[in-house]
């Protein structure tokens, strides 16, 4: 009971403030409660404190002398910002993809040796590793097969066409035997260019040997000695071509529309003591990662000391010349029926709501594409308060 009494003098208070000449006006009065209360119950103590917002008949609000608002409320000029000619994002160095070579064995076997090691660096034909396994010979008996069945079918044709000349054997076998034969043919070069990738690698003792197809690095290893290698599509290990390397770009979302392909660019690696690269964009990625919500963007970088390592961390700066803008906090953005507006300053403590259109945002300010222009006085700091609608 004394906090409503407490409240009822308090609404009185703010009339009598209120009271003509301002007659021709539309008195409004907000209350605003701050509690203070333990846990979340309501025992303990609470303070009140009324303030009263004019509304004019042109839609404007006015705040009164009196009103404790005027010291909640922040008022801001607004300027244009210095062109933005650079945008600063954190990269990173990868292997390019095309450079990465997987290394599969075309054979199920035994893993008999594993000669490198993750990080080594091999010239081309040194030896990688060596697999024991019986698909020689199978591969070997495959050929032997599919030569005898090409003979065979060469000579069934043969006798389709004689029988055919003689008038005994009607069209349709003729058809047949040629199509037998090309069937034929084609199994036996599959079987000989099978024997023939085998006996590239096999020793006299059937053991396979697998070397390095170009110079490079040693990527990864998923095999060792005397592991069963049953499924032929899972690579034992990869090889990188560091010649080249890229460095990745994550483009922030409110930035990808300014990022194109061909923007220079100035790579700053801090593990090469700042030492700076420059390059151009060559391919941006069409989808952003879900997770970050960035859009990666590829700049090839030449590597002919393999000093660049893959996932070093790389800072990437990217020209812009981006024209100068009007930029207003963050703070006075205020969301109205699905609008953004601002509240603006028309007369002292007198202020008007603004629709806005917004463009990307820069740390704690955005981009003001419509509805301001330089020198409007906009609340950057409790606006909400104003924002009762």
């Amino acid at each position: 009971m004394r906090a409503f009494r407490f409240l009822l003098r308090s609404v009185r208070i703010v009339m009598m403030l209120l009271r003509p000449p301002l007659s021709l006006r539309v008195l409004r009065t907000s209350f605003f409660l701050v509690a203070f209360g333990a846990g979340y119950g309501l025992a303990g103590s609470a303070a009140w404190a009324v303030s009263g917002i004019v509304h004019e008949k042109d839609g404007s609000l006015s705040v009164p002398e009196a009103s404790p608002l005027r010291g909640q409320l922040e008022i801001t000029p607004l300027k244009m910002t210095a062109p933005r000619d650079t945008l600063s994002v954190p990269g990173s160095i990868v292997a390019e993809p095309s450079r990465v070579i997987p290394i599969f064995t075309p054979v199920t076997g035994r893993v008999a040796s594993v000669s490198v090691v993750p990080g080594q660096h091999v010239r081309r034909g040194q030896e990688l590793l060596t697999v024991l396994s019986g698909d020689m010979a199978q591969a070997s008996t495959d050929e032997t097969k599919a030569r005898a069945g090409l003979v065979q079918a060469r000579a069934a044709m043969e006798r389709a066409q004689e029988v055919k000349q003689a008038g005994g054997a009607a069209t349709k076998d003729v058809e047949a035997a040629r199509a037998a034969l090309q069937q034929a043919e084609a199994e036996d070069r599959r079987a000989q260019a099978r024997l023939a990738s085998l006996s590239d690698k096999t020793q006299a003792d059937g053991t396979l040997v697998f070397r390095a197809p170009v110079d490079g690095v040693v990527g990864s290893v998923s095999t060792a000695p005397g592991v069963n290698v049953t499924d032929i599509t899972a690579p034992l290990m990869s090889m990188e071509d560091l010649a080249e390397v890229w460095a990745v770009a994550d483009i922030p979302e409110a930035d990808v529309d300014d990022i194109h392909v061909g923007q220079s660019v100035a790579i700053t690696l801090p593990a090469r003591d700042g030492l700076v690269f420059p390059g151009q964009i060559a391919t941006i990625e069409p989808d952003l990662h879900l997770e970050t919500r960035r859009l990666r963007a590829m700049i090839p970088l030449p590597n002919p000391d393999e000093d660049l390592k893959p996932n070093m961390f790389a800072n990437v700066a990217i020209q812009l010349r981006q024209p100068a803008g009007l930029m207003v906090p963050q703070s006075a953005l205020l969301m109205n029926n699905d609008r953004v507006t601002v509240f603006v300053e028309t007369f002292p403590w007198v202020f008007q709501r603004r629709v806005v259109t917004i463009s990307y945002d820069e740390g704690e300010d955005t981009e003001v594409l419509s509805g301001l222009k330089v020198g409007d006085r906009v609340v950057t700091r409790g606006g909400v308060l104003l924002n009762d609608d």
